[in-house]
């Protein structure tokens, strides 16, 4: 159930399975391909008999926009993340955090939708078609059937998943290819419906420049068709790289991650230009109004009228099976990003670098949007696209101001970015509801991390110590003597007076010996947005007085850490000493979550007290 959850914490999480980038591309490709099954219906229902036209720019924008540009955030984050690594990466401390959770949130409404609406769609085909039992004809417990097996196939692990994507792309784009070919050799065969389909086009749209104006227009409409590059880049972890690989720079990854990339991207620009062209040609307009027989499934009404009911229900079959297992790129890209982020954030619990119990909650979440949407393919379309165009405006915006830091041909990408902003905003334009979906899963992960962040803070939140030769001494000193004391002291000036000051108020407040041997411990507050890292300690020498000295996200908890780590070392119990901190407490507990700084002694001791049950064994805390 938690395998992977001994894995280090961080951006470059080592993958539990790589396989081939052709085999991942399958996986990737079971969404992106999938798009297939409705895309040409989409584009008729948008532009009309314009629809092949309309495809072409979109190809075109596939081609030489989202392909270098998904290129260029291959290299740059190459374990994954994309254009939220990127983008955090531009934003100092907490700034970058909120970036991370509002992207993380589009993600989330892309992924689940895709989930959820692919699913939904798999069980429309299903029912639709003419061989289905009455006792079939329920959308909502056919689509919760299909998430659940979805679900189960994962937490057997990626390599079952893999297999099953490479086997279900074969045999789909097997039978569109043969579709394709026998829908052109049709149109060949009769050059009439060529020339009505001709015809229509310059009477509803006269002139050729007019066309291409109403194609650039149209477009965005057709966005869905974009949909693999972001989960391409998601599951760039699974891609297998080079034996030289190194975790600060896995070229082969990133060699066979374009390879996926560029493959994908020619395939399905053939099959949507062929598709396009094929379905507008050969399907009267009527039979692609809403209710009509082709309404979102143009070339199974092709399969089912040019091969007959046999091939037609090979064809639905494969269609629903690849349908059902396209939400499987979306569930492997947040498996991929949430253990990235969320618990290194402390915005999750640690078990959420495990696989299995986020591919539950995962399901679960799928299953309560299924039931919120009734599995209606149509009311989840808005915020599907929504996710997905946000997430590569994103992308673009980050490649650009990349390419613009570096003075390398930034023009091309600030250029894609704006095309990409234009089509995102037509989006939401058009259909609100996406933004507003979006935003409920932006404020629910807002809100499980800010509890998560809470729940977590008496953590050690340190996962390592580095402490050079002169703190190391220091330490080693005052294990010569019978106890260990060190005076926790916020800096000041770090003059001589400071220490003199200190150490006279502490033997005061604590009745030290003038001989007892004390020891300085100063953490100056890092940056606070930080959950975890390794303490590095340094000591220094001001007169006479020893003085260690670090820097912590979170002061309570490094004091707490440093004690514990003394006392394994030494084998002898610390005593620290603070200082009444005076104010509302509230005010502090609350300064403390957002900056790792307030009431420190208390804190302090909770933290010990969660890490260490056996008050005997517990570094003493005294305060006055």
């Amino acid at each position: 159930m938690y395998k992977g959850y001994e894995a280090p914490a961080g951006p470059h999480v080592r993958p539990l399975h790589t396989d081939a980038w052709w085999k991942v591309m399958c996986l990737t490709g079971v969404d992106y391909f999938s798009t297939l099954a409705y895309q040409p219906g989409i584009a008729f229902i948008a532009a009309g008999t314009l629809s092949p036209i309309a495809t072409l720019v979109l190809v075109l924008l596939t081609l030489f926009g989202a392909l270098p540009m998904y290129n260029r955030v291959a290299e740059m984050s190459p374990y994954g993340q994309g254009s939220i690594l990127m983008l955090e990466n531009l934003f100092p401390r907490w700034k970058g955090k909120v970036v991370v959770l509002c992207l993380l949130g589009f993600a989330a409404t892309s992924f689940v939708i895709t989930i959820t609406l692919s699913a939904a769609d798999a069980a429309a085909h299903l029912i639709e078609n003419p061989l289905a039992p009455l006792w079939l004809r329920h959308p909502i417990p056919v689509t919760v059937v299909l998430l659940l097996v979805l679900g189960a196939i994962f937490l057997k692990g990626f390599h079952d998943a893999i297999t099953l994507a490479v086997g279900l792309v074969a045999v789909y784009l097997a039978l569109n290819l043969v579709l394709v070919i026998n829908g052109l050799e049709a149109i060949v065969e009769h050059p009439e419906a060529l020339a009505a389909w001709r015809a229509s086009l310059f009477q509803q749209h006269g002139h050729p420049l007019m066309m291409t104006a109403m194609a650039l227009l149209l477009f965005p409409k057709l966005a869905l068709g974009l949909s693999g590059f972001e989960t391409g880049v998601a599951v760039m972890p699974l891609v297998r790289g080079d034996k030289s690989d190194t975790e600060e720079s896995p070229l082969g990854r990133i060699r066979n991650t374009k390879k996926l990339l560029l493959t994908a991207a020619l395939i399905m620009s053939v099959m949507l230009l062929a598709s396009s062209f094929v379905t507008a040609v050969l399907i009267p307009a009527a039979a692609f109004q809403p209710g009509g027989p082709a309404d979102g499934r143009a070339l199974a009404y092709l399969a089912h009228e040019r091969f007959g009911p046999a091939f037609g229900t090979l064809y639905d079959a494969s269609t629903i099976a690849i349908l059902w297992f396209a939400g499987a790129s979306a569930l492997a890209g947040l498996l991929n990003l949430v253990p990235r982020y969320l618990p290194q954030y402390g915005m999750a619990p640690e078990w959420a670098r495990a696989n299995r119990p986020l591919v539950i909650i995962i399901t679960g979440i799928n299953i309560v949007v299924t039931l919120f949407f009734r599995a209606d393919v149509e009311a989840q379309g808005g915020a599907y696209a929504t996710g997905v165009l946000v997430l590569m405006s994103s992308a673009a915006l980050a490649v650009a101001i990349s390419a613009w830091r570096r003075v390398a041909r930034w023009i091309p990408f600030f250029a894609i970015a704006a095309v990409f902003f234009y089509t995102t905003v037509t989006n939401m334009v058009e259909r609100p509801e996406g933004i507003k979906i979006a935003s409920l899963f932006i404020l629910g992960i807002v809100i499980a991390s800010l509890v998560s962040r809470t729940l977590r803070s008496t953590e050690l939140r340190v996962h390592g110590f580095v402490l050079d030769e002169t703190a190391a001494g220091f330490i080693a000193d005052a294990d010569r003597s019978e106890s260990i004391r060190i005076i926790a002291n916020r800096p000041d000036d770090g003059s001589i007076r400071e220490y003199e000051d200190k150490v006279r108020e502490a033997r005061n407040s604590h009745h030290l010996a003038l001989d007892d041997s004390v020891l300085f411990l100063e953490v100056r507050p890092g940056d606070a947005s930080v959950f975890t890292e390794v303490l590095k300690v340094e000591g220094v020498k001001v007169g006479p007085y020893r003085v260690l000295r670090c820097q912590s996200p979170a002061i309570p908890n490094a004091i707490a850490a440093l004690l514990l780590h003394i006392r394994d070392t030494t084998g002898h119990l610390p005593h620290v000493y603070f200082g009444w901190t005076e104010g509302n407490p509230i005010t502090y507990v609350l300064k403390f979550l957002a900056f790792g700084e307030g009431d420190t002694a208390p804190v302090t001791r909770e933290v010990l007290r969660k890490h260490e049950p056996d008050p005997l064994r517990r570094p003493r805390v005294h305060v006055g």
